[in-house]
């Protein structure tokens, strides 16, 4: 690499504009390109000009681009993937191969995974129609139905009785609202959830700070599953004995499991675990940062977030780089109205000018002088504090001075399950 680094990230939501925030303020001061980007996310990075996989390769290699980052989990899995078409081309990818990234993109391969290498999971049968689900629910409930391949964080249903999970079978088999493919039927674990976040590059991984989502739509944990309608970050979420079991039999079994599996992995993992009575078992994997998460991630971390990634990229591991600080991070979602279900656009969205907190466009547009929203989840805003107390009561504080129509957003992110 000659003179400044060159950072293309790839995805167009929250998330991608928490990264390229986060990247762009390394002391390295790298230069930020972005695709498919966001109005938002084109105000700190500049855009790739593709209409598919191989094109941004193409566009990569002629901007000089010196590092990939993965941001949206559809890239890694999508045509012959974009690490391994980066690989190809020889550009660092932060962000796992096609062949690893199935630990997300197939929850029937990770559970496999999970059971080979003795990691601590909820049991689970997969089927291939509505009659074999019922048959392995066999009247138990609560059940968890989750279906096998991606599915923007929405394909897994937790049902209480015989209704919801006929209405979750249809959606499905019948109206296949997610494509083609299998289902888990899964044991039901109960606990608060965590998500762990891993920087893995082969061999070595350093832990995260830790946050927790919130998927329901509506106050309470009521209301159907969303991406997640907001999470709450700090090193103090946990303590640290329960850091060091996730990492001894959860985080480093997997690790080992990967490399065991000759599945290569550099990048974010993000390890979805529930804090059973038997101790935390693994949900599920995503093999990039969790959004929401990342937008009350990043803004506890300091350091040089953009000399981290190129140097794990390229499989030099310096985890000196990074730390986060010792406060915590609220976020709270803006969602459109109709949303799980349906998205709206076009809804002129106010007081953004107002709002002192750090504001993540999940799904808008800008039109004239104006932002619309233009998505499900609209916006993700953020804000820090000493203690949890500071960091939700301003976060709601700001969030209070933004509205759009039809918007929706829970009022009890980080008091719930706290």
């Amino acid at each position: 690499m000659g003179g400044v680094m060159k950072i293309a990230v790839i995805g167009k939501g929250g998330r991608e504009q928490a990264l390229v925030e986060t990247l762009a303020s390394s002391p390295c001061h790298p230069q930020l390109f972005a695709f498919p980007g966001s109005d938002a996310i084109f105000q700190s990075a500049k855009p790739l000009h593709a209409d598919g996989l191989n094109s941004l390769i193409d566009a990569m290699v002629a901007e000089g681009i010196d590092l990939c980052v993965a941001g949206e989990e559809s890239y890694l899995v999508s045509g012959d993937g974009l690490s391994n078409l980066c690989a190809k081309a020889g550009i660092p990818c932060w962000g796992p191969p096609k062949e690893s990234a199935q630990l997300e993109a197939s929850k029937e391969f990770a559970k496999k995974f999970l059971m080979k290498h003795g990691i601590p999971t909820g049991a689970a049968v997969a089927v291939a129609n509505a009659q074999e689900a019922r048959a392995a629910i066999a009247g138990h409930y609560p059940t968890v139905l989750k279906f096998d391949g991606l599915a923007a964080g929405k394909g897994v249903a937790v049902c209480p009785d015989e209704a919801t999970a006929d209405a979750f079978l249809n959606e499905v088999f019948e109206e296949k609202r997610f494509g083609e493919g299998r289902l888990l039927v899964e044991e039901y674990l109960s606990g608060p959830e965590i998500s762990i976040f891993a920087a893995v590059c082969d061999d070595k991984f350093l832990i995260l700070c830790p946050a927790r989502d919130y998927k329901r739509l509506k106050d309470g944990d009521e209301g159907p599953n969303t991406g997640g309608m907001g999470a709450v970050a700090s090193r103090r979420l946990t303590d640290d004995d329960t850091i060091r079991t996730i990492e001894a039999r959860i985080v480093a079994p997997t690790v080992a499991g990967l490399r065991q599996d000759g599945l290569p992995y550099r990048g974010f993992l993000y390890f979805g675990l529930m804090l059973t009575p038997d101790g935390p078992k693994v949900i599920e994997y995503n093999c990039r940062f969790g959004d929401p998460e990342c937008e009350a991630v990043m803004p506890l971390l300091r350091g040089d977030l953009a000399s981290f990634c190129y140097a794990g990229a390229k499989g030099d591991f310096r985890p000196e780089l990074i730390d986060f600080n010792e406060g915590w991070s609220v976020c709270c979602i803006l969602a459109s109205a109709g949303y799980p279900a349906s998205s709206h656009s076009g809804d002129v969205i106010t007081g953004l000018d107002t709002c002192e907190a750090r504001v993540f466009h999940c799904g808008t547009k800008r039109v004239d002088s104006a932002w619309q929203a233009a998505g499900g989840r609209v916006l993700a805003i953020t804000a820090t504090g000493n203690t949890l107390q500071d960091a939700r009561t301003r976060a709601y504080a700001e969030a209070a001075k933004v509205d759009f129509h039809g918007s929706q957003r829970r009022g009890d992110i980080a008091y719930r399950n706290i």
